[in-house]
């Protein structure tokens, strides 16, 4: 049902600072460097720094669940308790990204990446 928790968003009020941080926290460049996101790789790890994330209702570092079919995973979840705090959307090239939070507040992303 999942490749495994793949990505981890954290939101930042200063992208700069926080984009100077991970760069030497692991020692690489961004792939993405964009006012709205900055992406790292590492060790098989997506990083994304996220400016607009506090304003999406991100508390701290959310993982992302890679998974190959997001509607079906995230009404598995609804029906299992969560509650949506992103709708499935399409942030480019395919890529569909939603979020969940469960009973206790802990927040769940879902990513489904285009088949090709």
């Amino acid at each position: 049902m999942t490749a495994g928790a793949k990505t981890i968003i954290y939101p930042v009020k200063d992208i700069e600072k926080a984009k100077a941080l991970f760069t030497e926290l692991l020692g690489v460049e961004p792939y993405v460097d964009e006012p709205y996101y900055v992406g790292f790789k590492d060790a098989g790890q997506d990083i994304g720094l996220d400016p607009n994330g506090h304003s999406k209702g991100l508390t701290g570092p959310v993982p992302f669940w890679h998974v190959d079919d997001i509607k079906a995973t995230l009404s598995a979840l609804l029906g299992a308790g969560a509650e949506i705090l992103q709708e499935p959307q399409d942030v480019g090239n395919g890529r569909v990204v939603a979020s969940v939070k469960d009973a206790e507040g802990n927040q769940y992303g879902l990513i489904e990446d285009p088949t090709t």
